[in-house]
């Protein structure tokens, strides 16, 4: 192979990894320093101790409200939890969520749907919205409640241009839809 032709076969792979480098502005989400820049619930640490950090901290309860966290327990398919911030109430057993790193490593999905499967109707074992399946996951997790910031979540964070998915609207037979977002 001559001079040129190897010239010409790296300048190929040079700009298909350019072609297909992420932007600068793409960040890699974990779930609870996400959590913590929406909600405005200043805990730190793996989210299975966010429950009970919050303790004393932040009022607490079984409820959803908009900008609250939700806190995922630990469990055997997610040893350090899971938080993910109330979005929009959809009815009382069916919430709307931002969260990071959920159906793709580090990426932000923003509305999607979760629905409370509790035997009691208390949010204690929920389903949420899996993109990868285009629909509610197949397994339940358990949660501990939700953590209450006391105001709103900040607007200009939910337009951020991280964002992977986005639940699209219901139609009358309870299917959903994906809405193209930019990524």
């Amino acid at each position: 192979m001559n001079f040129k032709a190897l010239a010409a076969r790296f300048a190929l792979v040079v700009s298909c990894g350019l072609m297909t480098a992420a932007p600068a502005a793409a960040q890699f989400w974990q779930c609870a320093p996400y959590a913590r820049e929406i909600s405005g619930i200043d805990i730190r640490g793996n989210a299975n101790t966010w429950w009970g950090q919050a303790a004393g901290r932040y009022d607490r309860g079984h409820a959803p409200k908009v900008g609250a966290v939700l806190a995922f327990a630990a469990s055997h398919r997610m040893r350090v939890g899971h938080v993910a911030m109330v979005s929009k109430i959809v009815n009382d057993h069916e919430v709307l969520l931002t969260h990071a790193n959920w159906s793709r490593p580090g990426k932000v999905e923003t509305d999607v749907r979760a629905v409370d499967v509790s035997t009691n109707g208390d949010w204690s074992m929920v389903k949420v919205w899996y993109a990868p399946q285009g629909d509610l996951g197949t397994s339940a997790y358990p949660t501990n409640g939700f953590i209450y910031s006391g105001h709103a979540p900040k607007g200009s964070d939910l337009d951020a241009p991280v964002v992977l998915a986005q639940h699209g609207p219901t139609d009358p037979r309870g299917i959903f839809t994906l809405a193209n977002t930019p990524e």
